[in-house]
């Protein structure tokens, strides 16, 4: 017999159902606990807020669950948020190295990646970003990614340029459109160049504007209109798409037609937004967290490229600037809000 049978047993003999039914409860209770530390560990490194990555944690259940796994029933995660600080980002990744979780989960842009890299060169780590993986040195290949590194990318950063020419078919009068950059994004240099590019081909001309914090979004609407720019272009970058809202509420106020890369920008009331589906990147990497719980290895795993791009228009923003848009915009895009 076992010691929690004989411990039961006694507790029967000496005090009756009474006595029985508390140690009853005080069993379970242990052995709830225990249970609970025997689940896997997932660690989840996330550049902002939990308000701010809501709709791409509702994606990364999703697929953890298409993986077979419920968190909090058959695994455990352990957050660790840099609240639009990402220059925490290193330290974080170290915490969860340190705890020795089973995958860390690195969603939301390369900054986070590169962080989690560097954290650790054993845990399994999925990324899921905008850009190329390969170029900014992630992995080696994405058939064959090598190390403990594997995840999802998708076109965002590729498809900036594209913002520009869109934004040209709205107002085929100008002659200059603003464009707005991170200088921390480890993509802002091949960014420009594509932006660039665009704006050679079609004979723009580019008023390049960089912004970093939150404090100077409102600054890139003024120097918009004050540069006599016909529209302002955002780069892909994590740091302006988790504040899409925001930034929609400062394109209505200073009356600038404002293009970025989130859905969520012309949700809110901006005017367009065309980028990479990060409902389905987010999606793939709790797919694949949960093939590495399952025991494949993250150097067998190729890196998923998400090729869906989504073109969101937004009428009522249009009518507000006066704006029309060419049949051909309309007929092609993924969703028009009125």
């Amino acid at each position: 017999m076992g010691c929690l049978a004989r411990a039961v047993a006694e507790a029967v003999g000496r005090s009756g159902r009474r006595d029985f039914i508390v140690l009853a409860a005080g069993a379970m209770a242990a052995i709830g606990p225990a249970r609970a530390q025997a689940l896997p560990v997932i660690g989840y490194l996330g550049s902002e807020t939990p308000a701010r990555y809501r709709s791409r944690l509702v994606a990364f259940r999703e697929g953890l669950t298409a993986a077979g796994y419920v968190e909090g029933r058959t695994v455990a995660v352990e957050y660790r948020w840099a609240e639009g600080q990402y220059n925490r980002l290193p330290a974080l990744a170290t915490e969860l190295a340190a705890r020795n979780v089973a995958v860390i989960v690195a969603p939301g842009g390369a900054e986070v990646a590169l962080a989690a890299k560097s954290a650790t060169s054993t845990i399994p780590i999925v990324f899921e970003m905008g850009g190329d993986p390969v170029a900014l040195g992630v992995v080696s290949s994405l058939s064959q990614p090598g190390g403990n590194l594997t995840g999802v990318s998708s076109l965002s950063v590729e498809v900036s340029r594209k913002r520009v020419e869109f934004m040209r078919e709205v107002r085929p009068d100008a002659r200059k459109l603003a464009v707005a950059i991170n200088p921390r994004s480890p993509t802002a240099a091949s960014q420009l160049r594509n932006l660039q590019a665009a704006a050679d081909a079609l004979g723009l001309e580019l008023a390049v504007l960089n912004a970093s914090s939150e404090e100077e979004f409102a600054a890139l609407f003024a120097s918009t209109r004050d540069a006599r720019a016909s529209g302002l272009v955002f780069s892909s970058d994590p740091y302006f798409a988790y504040r899409s809202e925001h930034l929609a509420e400062l394109a209505i106020r200073h009356a600038v037609p404002t293009m970025m890369q989130s859905r969520d920008f012309a949700l809110a009331g901006g005017l367009m937004s065309y980028g990479g589906d990060f409902i389905q990147t987010h999606r793939h990497s709790g797919v694949y967290a949960g093939r590495i719980l399952k025991g494949e290895k993250p150097a067998e795993l190729p890196v998923q490229r998400v090729t869906k791009v989504e073109l969101f228009i937004n009428l009522k923003a249009a009518a507000a600037l006066g704006l029309s848009f060419p049949p051909s915009l309309l007929n092609g895009a993924n969703r028009v809000i009125e």
